[in-house]
């Protein structure tokens, strides 16, 4: 066949070649240099220049181009099975040539006998070969870098997937070196969605079903499309995430053939082995099978039956519940509940029909015990139970248990056996598991290990003061005498670990915190102000000097939002819990104050572990698309404690804002969060930071950070800090020269547009409107002073003294401290501003001068006399007082140069 290529040695993947595949064979190019690439069949991909080009750009051919009767050297990468390269089965006919492989998926029992293997459990093939070039040294294009970390990417899921492992982190930044083009990464792997594509997904949706398989919900969906649909896997993917799974098999009937796509998050679910047995294959999370010889019905059964074999049981409702369970009957009185409830020690129990009907419903000892305190202690229990609620069997799974006590809010699930109540798990059992056994994170380390009682008085007085560990030690009194325990948590107990001085004190107390916060302020002396929707006091008291001290005590509590961006609604709950809510792990923090455990740290989410690596993190997945003012408050801590924010926090922030969460924050939330941002003493970084991340501008365009608001926000920023450090007792709102300098440039309209998204008040936005009217009418007014000389101080004194600080400060900024506006506006704030007459209308009236504007005339020009320098005492003012009202009666009045110079 002369017109065939007679290739030595070649290298291919399975088929329909994913991007792992395809990137691992280019990878094994650089380590085979004579070898010919022979491209495999490929998953449909969406179109993209990069992929177009592929097979010119790296001299790949197709099997049909080549003689491969004369091939002694077979290169296999992804792959090591032979019903996955039909492609070269002539390859076989022959003599068989030498086999070396590159793979990263588990051995299966069709596997093709290697003379040369190479296999590592990582996250993808490409990483293993990327490994191996960069031990010889062997140099890459920007493009071969490029597909490399294409495979590497799609096989771990954006490094999401539990497959992944260091190494692929390793492999990824060798190839970054490389040139590595992430964009066209992007590109490749982001979720742009096709109409097409939401309506197949739709379908999915629609059509899912659900089946508990040794306690897993495996979900299995359904569908038949008219032809060809590309990246179904991405599809599958999307699919995941929106309806939180687990475990996904999507079966697709195409062209003839049906395509089986399995994802799953869980260990004891291995999609690539199940896949392996209908002839596909992948890895442990992600896999997928090309099935033709069955019907979707057959193929289905099939799945189901081997699912049933394959899966590894898990920790079942059963293994931890509580057993035998306590009940009450339907026919119980509210009064009768309570008592039982309190005997025992339960916050909850199911009610079981009086008729034997098997109807469940559920009544809680909070609810009872406000009944009774209404006197409705006598009433049937079905009249305040809840009905409806959820049941699980023996059987089923923890994870079913987690998602109805946690996402649903129900505090405990009945276990039914035949329709019995054989045993209930609780929402205290629940979060035992999820924080002592899955998170397995030690808590109760002293902070001083030695003398645990006394590890709060260890701390440096600047830090911890004497008066405060006192306050402390009688909180935690008053909760032995309650029987509740109490806690320090959150910014003060960081900071305290960090060295920070902070005497802003939280309290959290499992039990009734507005009754504790009551109790404690009548102890100090002081008073309490409940905020009974959130479970919430505040204690205000005098401390040793007299001077105003407040605590803010909370009852603990676990939040939930009713959408992304609400406010929370709040539940009682643990200590653990309530540190479960808190925005990040460095501020889910407690130290237990009650007299046994004083001192005890509480650290149930590796706060200590992040503070020494310097890391600000997020406690779950969904952090930010529960409360997006949470993003800017990373921005806030990672730049006030020279913190970095870590990577899988990024993600998930950058993650929120493409869904557009932050635009479903209300203005006065966002205003609340911002305000915070401008009161940090780098301010204009953190908005940086936010600017990067795209936030501000996803608010309002005026937000964006341009060039030159960057630099005008440091001028505001600097101006801000001095005038602070001259002015202690004075804060400005600093809002304002903040959003003054975002709304530089911009007009009346744009700006009320602004001010609407954050919910200023009709009084405050003409306010702010007309404060920028009164900056721009005051600089031409400074101008024109300065137009015939050096200007007098009652001049600007007249001029500046209406204006607020806070818009002359902007002003400064603006135009410079050094500038001849800057100097003149901060000659009147230094000096001129607090200047007030000695004498006021009453030492007019007492001149025998009737009431009248000639009161105010007077009193103004003695006030401008003084500005000037002309006159100084009480009795130098009176004196020149009188001689300017005697003026006034004699018909004539003196000139205003005469006034200020003292003269008449």
């Amino acid at each position: 066949m002369p017109d065939l290529l007679r290739p030595a040695c070649v290298i291919t993947a399975h088929v329909n070649a994913d991007y792992d595949a395809l990137a691992s064979m280019v990878a094994a190019g650089k380590l085979y240099p004579d070898a010919v690439l022979l491209a495999p069949p490929m998953m449909e991909r969406r179109p993209h220049p990069f992929i177009d080009n592929l097979a010119a750009a790296f001299a790949m051919r197709r099997p049909g181009e080549c003689d491969l009767s004369v091939v002694r050297l077979l290169v296999l990468t992804d792959t090591r099975q032979r019903r996955r390269i039909e492609h070269i089965a002539p390859l076989f006919e022959g003599i068989r040539p030498e086999i070396h492989v590159y793979d990263h998926h588990p051995a299966s029992g069709r596997d093709i006998e290697a003379d040369y293997l190479v296999i590592r459990d990582w996250g993808a093939t490409t990483s293993i070969l990327t490994h191996i070039v960069m031990e010889r040294g062997t140099p890459l294009t920007p493009d071969e870098a490029t597909l490399l970390g294409l495979g590497i990417f799609e096989d771990t899921g954006s490094f999401t997937f539990a497959s992944t492992t260091e190494h692929d982190f390793t492999a990824a930044a060798f190839l970054r070196g490389q040139g590595m083009n992430l964009r066209i990464i992007a590109e490749l792997t982001g979720e742009d969605i096709t109409r097409r594509q939401i309506q197949t997904l739709g379908t999915m949706i629609a059509c899912a079903e659900v089946h508990t398989i040794h306690g897993i919900p495996v979900t299995v969906a359904e569908i038949a499309l008219d032809d060809f649909l590309e990246d179904l896997a991405s599809l599958v993917n999307k699919f995941m995430e929106i309806e939180r799974l687990q475990v996904v098999f999507t079966l697709a009937s195409m062209e003839g053939r049906i395509y089986l796509i399995a994802r799953s998050r869980l260990p004891e679910v291995d999609v690539g082995r199940i896949c392996a047995s209908f002839g596909g294959g992948g890895h442990a999370s992600a896999a997928s099978a090309v099935v033709k010889d069955r019907t979707p019905a057959e193929l289905r059964a099939a799945l189901l039956a081997l699912l049933t074999s394959v899966v590894t049981p898990q920790m079942t409702v059963g293994r931890h519940m509580s057993s035998p369970a306590v009940t009450i009957s339907a026919g119980m009185s509210i009064g009768q509940a309570e008592e039982l409830m309190n005997r025992y020690g339960l916050k909850a129990v199911p009610v079981l029909s009086a008729d034997g009907s098997g109807d469940i419903g559920m009544i809680e000892q909070q609810t009872a015990s406000r009944a009774c305190a209404h006197k409705l202690g006598d009433q049937p229990v079905t009249e305040y139970m809840q009905r409806n609620i959820a049941a699980l069997t023996p059987d089923s799974g923890l994870y079913e248990a987690v998602d109805i006590i946690l996402t649903q809010r129900q505090r405990l699930v009945p276990v039914l056996r035949a329709g019995a109540v054989v045993g209930v798990l609780t929402r205290t059992d629940v979060i035992r598991l999820l924080v002592d056994d899955s998170l397995r994170i030690p808590e109760g380390a002293p902070l001083v290990r030695k003398r645990r009682e006394s590890s709060l008085a260890q701390m440096p007085a600047e830090h911890l003061p004497g008066e405060i560990l006192a306050l402390l030690r009688k909180a935690g009194s008053l909760g032995d005498k309650l029987g509740m325990s109490v806690f320090a948590v959150g910014g003060f107990v960081r900071d305290l670990l960090m060295g920070n001085p902070n005497l802003d004190i939280d309290l959290s107390v499992e039990g009734d915190g507005i009754r504790f916060a009551e109790l404690l302020a009548a102890e100090l002396g002081g008073k309490a102000r409940p905020h009974r929707k959130f479970k919430t006091a505040q204690v205000s008291c005098k401390d040793a000097r007299g001077a105003e001290r407040r605590l803010d005590v909370a009852t603990a509590r676990l939040e939930y939002y009713e959408y992304p961006g609400a406010l929370p609604t709040v539940e009682l709950s643990s200590i653990k819990m309530d540190l479960y809510r808190r925005d990040f792990t460095i501020n889910a923090l407690a130290v237990q104050l009650n007299a046994a455990r004083f001192g005890t740290l509480i650290d149930p989410f590796g706060a200590r572990r992040d503070m020494n690596d310097r890391i600000i993190a997020v406690l779950h997945s969904l952090s930010f698309i529960e409360d997006p003012t949470r993003i800017l408050r990373a921005a806030r801590f990672e730049r006030r404690f020279n913190f970095r924010i870590g990577a899988q926090t990024e993600r998930l922030i950058k993650n929120a804002l493409s869904l557009g969460i932050p635009a479903k924050l209300s203005g006065a939330r966002l205003l609340h969060e911002l305000r915070n941002v401008f009161e940090e003493k780098d301010a204009p970084a953190c908005m940086r930071r936010l600017d990067n991340w795209g936030l501000p501008a996803s608010i309002h365009p005026l937000l964006r950070l341009t060039p030159q608001k960057d630099r005008l926000l440091v001028a505001v920023s600097e101006v801000l800090s001095r005038h602070r450090h001259q002015y202690k007792e004075f804060i400005p709102v600093v809002r304002q020269p903040y959003l003054l300098a975002f709304c530089s440039g911009a007009g009346r309209t744009e700006t009320a547009e602004l001010l609407n998204r954050l919910a200023f008040t009709g009084k405050q936005a003409s306010e702010f409107l007309r404060m920028r009217e009164q900056l721009h009418t005051l600089s031409a007014g400074l101008a024109a002073l300065h137009r015939t000389g050096e200007p007098e101080p009652d001049a600007l004194y007249e001029l500046l003294g209406p204006a607020p600080v806070e818009g002359l400060l902007y002003l400064i900024a603006r135009h410079g401290q050094h500038s001849s506006l800057g100097r003149d506006i901060s000659f009147y704030l230094n000096t001129l501003s607090g200047v007030r007459a000695d004498i006021d209308g009453r030492d007019l009236l007492a001149m025998g001068e009737k009431p009248g504007p000639l009161l105010g005339e007077t009193l103004r020009r003695v006030l401008a006399a003084k500005l000037n320098g002309c006159v100084s005492s009480r009795e130098d003012q009176l004196r020149l007082a009188r001689q300017y009202l005697n003026a006034r009666s004699g018909g004539g009045a003196p000139r205003r140069d005469e006034i200020l110079r003292g003269r008449t």
